[in-house]
């Protein structure tokens, strides 16, 4: 039996030209992979085979920044008939030292035909844009902004045990140099004890994840060495990070030293412990980087250190860069002994910015007076 079919490519309507185009990322550092997406039933030319679009120069793909471009670049369909085609383009910066040991860390480049293994050369602050020639004199276009993020620094608690690991966390997209290795980099922590302290390699917690983690040992007994940090009772921790790629207002020359703390076996009159606070999606998942208009959980977790039943009310206070104080939320409750709680509490940020969240524990508001010392969470929002 002969089964034939139709294999003639479908003429893309020009009065209809529906072709969205998607980037995976709204903004992008400057040395991000760029995964993009175009939905394009019109050059599904044959339901039997996978397609390509973006490589005719009738119809070409092009992709830019200010200052450098891929023409004729293509893009591949995901699987026979979908309809979908998909590509990859790695942005890879220009020349830049990036922790001060007077080396370029980057390699900056521009080349490729697609659909994967392309690179594109940008700037600090920079645009990029996908352009699509649907069919003759129509153009879609696509675009996305490109800038240096301001890096940001924690412990995984605030206060630790003497001779307990300590892990330390740096987020900074702008130091995933590379997007298809583990990227590195390194970060000073220092105690009371040790002023001096240790130089510890933070590693990337994946190849494209802009977040990296250093764990470290206290020691009471033994001196500073490698990963152990010598430290005793009462000691406060220090770790900082050098930033090298600051955003605008910062010029490009400029650096600043992004510092966090935690104490070491610190007990304090106060009957609640705020051990940690971070954000998180609807699903529980963590955020490390919050947007405009996102809807956002600020996650508290808090520890009865009484041997007796206590009330409390959770206040959460976010303020910007103004101290102004843009959102206030609370829940109450109640805790057994010794018993640990996690709180969730939403906001959704109406502007980009610095804020501080505030987390604060009450008796209630009749009674105000504090269960807990208060913690403060640094964020930025882009």
């Amino acid at each position: 039996m002969l089964i034939t079919g139709a294999l003639t490519a479908q003429q893309p309507d020009y009065y209809k030209p529906y072709a969205p185009i998607s980037f995976d990322k709204e903004i992008y550092s400057w040395t991000d992979k760029v995964r993009i997406t175009i939905v394009s039933p019109a050059w599904n030319s044959n339901e039997y085979a996978i397609d390509t679009i973006g490589e005719d120069s009738q119809f070409p793909i092009k992709i830019s920044t200010s200052s450098h471009n891929l023409s004729q670049y293509q893009l591949v369909e995901t699987s026979p008939n979908s309809g979908i085609f998909s590509g990859e383009v790695t942005l890879t910066g220009f020349s830049h030292d990036v922790d001060g040991d007077g080396k370029i860390d980057t390699v900056p480049r521009t080349g490729g035909i697609g659909p994967n293994g392309g690179f594109l050369e940008t700037k600090r602050d920079d645009g990029l844009t996908l352009s699509f020639e649907f069919a003759e004199g129509v153009v879609l276009t696509k675009s996305a902004h490109v800038s240096w993020n301001e890096g940001q620094i924690e412990f995984s608690k605030t206060n630790y045990l003497a001779d307990e690991q300590v892990i330390v966390k740096v987020i900074d997209p702008d130091m995933n140099l590379n997007p298809d290795i583990v990227d590195d980099i390194k970060i000073d922590v220092t105690s009371d004890s040790d002023v001096a302290g240790i130089n510890v390699v933070a590693t990337e917690t994946s190849n494209d994840s802009g977040i990296f983690e250093a764990t470290l040992i206290l020691s009471q007994n033994e001196q500073s060495n490698a990963n152990r940090l010598h430290a005793q009772l009462g000691d406060t921790i220090i770790a900082k990070y050098k930033d090298m790629t600051l955003p605008a207002p910062y010029s490009v020359d400029d650096e600043q030293d992004i510092s966090a703390k935690a104490s070491v076996g610190t007990f304090t009159d106060k009957s609640v412990l705020i051990d940690k606070i971070y954000l998180s999606d609807a699903l529980g998942k963590q955020i490390q980087q919050p947007y405009q208009n996102q809807k956002l959980q600020i996650i508290t977790h808090i520890q009865n250190m009484d041997q007796n039943q206590q009330n409390f009310i959770n206040i959460i206070q976010i303020t910007n860069a103004s101290d102004s104080v843009v959102s206030i939320s609370w829940i109450t409750g109640s805790l057994d002994k010794s018993q640990k709680f996690e709180i969730s509490q939403s906001w959704i940020p109406k502007q980009k910015g610095n804020y501080n969240i505030e987390a604060f524990v009450w008796k209630s508001f009749d009674d105000p007076r504090p269960l807990s010392d208060k913690q403060i969470q640094q964020i930025v929002v882009r």
